[in-house]
């Protein structure tokens, strides 16, 4: 199987390889979990719904802040093999 049917098919996940072999990513992370429980912790529950909603419009730009740069990453990277065998 060639690495773009890898892709499509699933076989290759970069985000996943990023976050498997960043050590620093995972320590973030789970700072970020630690701190996010303690503050849920002291929001009523309307504030609770209201930091919810925060997070997912948050976590939805960053997925596509994130997408964007693996797609210019990509076109770059083709320009790049374009411009080298020229």
């Amino acid at each position: 199987m060639t690495i773009l049917e890898n892709l499509w098919y699933g076989n290759i996940r970069p985000v996943e390889e990023f976050v498997d072999a960043n050590m620093e990513y995972k320590s973030l992370l789970r700072l970020v979990s630690k701190n996010r429980e303690k503050f849920e912790s002291t929001l009523s529950s309307e504030q609770a719904e209201l930091f919810e909603k925060y997070c997912t419009a948050l976590n939805e730009m960053n997925s596509a802040s994130e997408t964007a740069a693996f797609k210019y990453g990509f076109t770059l990277a083709i320009g790049l093999l374009n411009e080298s065998s020229k």
